[in-house]
């Protein structure tokens, strides 16, 4: 685990203009494939989340949508959307900073990866994670 990975999922996080404020970063061997923020509302597409992003552009640069040996940084605990993705895709390791108590798939995610070598952890720079978060929702109230 890489804080400065995390870092630039969350700069990348304070870039998402009007979407909720998520940065995710995929690694592999400590170089970076993708980097990406929220982009629903900039794309209409109730699937651009930061994870779905990363992974498609990661996929075109290593020319698979296997992401073995991937390692994902993202600022929010991942929805079940995005697990399902990630698992999908055979990330290695999903590092999150805040935790999501009510979209968020830590549970599941755990439950779907028992019988493959995924792995998350989450809590990652938890702090500066919630203020992006919290920051926004401040502003939009």
């Amino acid at each position: 685990m890489n804080t400065e990975f995390m870092e630039k999922a969350i700069q990348k996080a304070k870039n998402s203009g009007p979407d909720i404020p998520v940065g995710a970063v995929i690694v592999k061997d400590g170089e970076i494939l993708a980097a990406c923020h929220n982009e629903k509302e900039k794309l209409n597409d109730a699937t651009a989340h930061a994870e779905i992003l990363a992974i498609r552009e990661a996929s075109k640069k290593l020319k698979s949508w296997r992401l073995e040996g991937c390692e994902l940084y993202v600022t929010l605990e991942p929805c079940p959307m995005c697990a399902w993705a990630i698992m999908q895709a055979r990330i290695k390791t999903v590092y999150f900073g805040s935790y999501d108590t009510l979209y968020g798939a830590y549970s599941v995610f755990r439950e779907l990866t028992k019988n493959v070598s995924s792995e998350i952890k989450g809590g990652i720079l938890e702090e500066k994670c919630d203020n992006i978060i919290k920051e926004y929702f401040k502003r939009m109230r």
